[in-house]
């Protein structure tokens, strides 16, 4: 699939069937959600630009190479922090930005709550991380906003995503690499991704809603 990148790996393969498994208890998901993430930014990163340089061993100079400007990577509220961990294991100097998104139980739009990044990102690598690309609305959105400050280099980085939400980004945003360990078969009535892993914040922190507070009044009052 053009622009689309399954990870191929006996040691993803593995956590993802934990992962899966509804069995698995919320320190265990969240522990293997983490590592997923090492292994996604592994992937992902390994065209960033380099630069070469000397460094000082304790025997004499040794010729080497760094990351020439570092990344920023977006998790996206909330579940996008469980890949964090991982991103940051393998490029620890990333800059984080923090996007906030909640999809609307009815009309399955992504509804914006809050954002935290960079005013210019012009020139940089920036990572969207999710563990679930779904219908791709949260994602197109938090695409929107990196485009909006000047990001020209996207990268969406999943565990599982859905035809439909590939679909939807590429519709948004043709030139973004798309990073995952699976594409499941689709989504059922409600948006959530067949097979899938269920509600991967809910199962990852172990609270059951994820609607703002104001929303969620409104939601009961209607």
């Amino acid at each position: 699939m053009e622009g689309v990148h399954v990870i191929d790996h006996p040691a993803v393969a593995d956590r993802l069937a934990r992962i899966r498994d509804k069995a698995t208890p919320t320190p265990v998901f969240r522990r293997l959600v983490e590592e997923i993430g090492v292994f996604l930014a592994y992937e992902a990163t390994r065209h960033l630009t380099m630069r070469d340089l000397t460094v000082a061993t304790p025997l004499e100079p040794a010729k080497a190479r760094r990351i020439a400007h570092p990344p920023v990577v977006a998790p996206v509220l909330r579940s996008g922090l469980g890949l964090l961990p991982g991103f940051l294991s393998v490029v620890d100097d990333a800059v984080v930005a923090h996007l906030g998104f909640f999809r609307d139980p009815e009309t399955l739009a992504a509804i914006p709550y809050y954002a935290n990044l960079p005013e210019d990102l012009t020139g940089s690598s920036v990572f969207v991380i999710d563990p679930m690309l779904a219908t791709g609305h949260s994602g197109a959105a938090a695409l929107d906003v990196l485009a909006a400050r000047g990001a020209a280099e996207m990268h969406f980085l999943c565990t599982i995503a859905a035809p439909a939400g590939i679909a939807y980004i590429h519709s948004k945003h043709p030139t973004v690499r798309i990073v995952t360990c699976a594409v499941d078969e689709r989504l059922n009535d409600h948006g959530y991704i067949v097979p899938g892993l269920g509600d991967a914040g809910d199962r990852m922190f172990g609270s059951a809603s994820s609607l703002p507070m104001g929303y969620q009044k409104r939601v009961k009052g209607a």
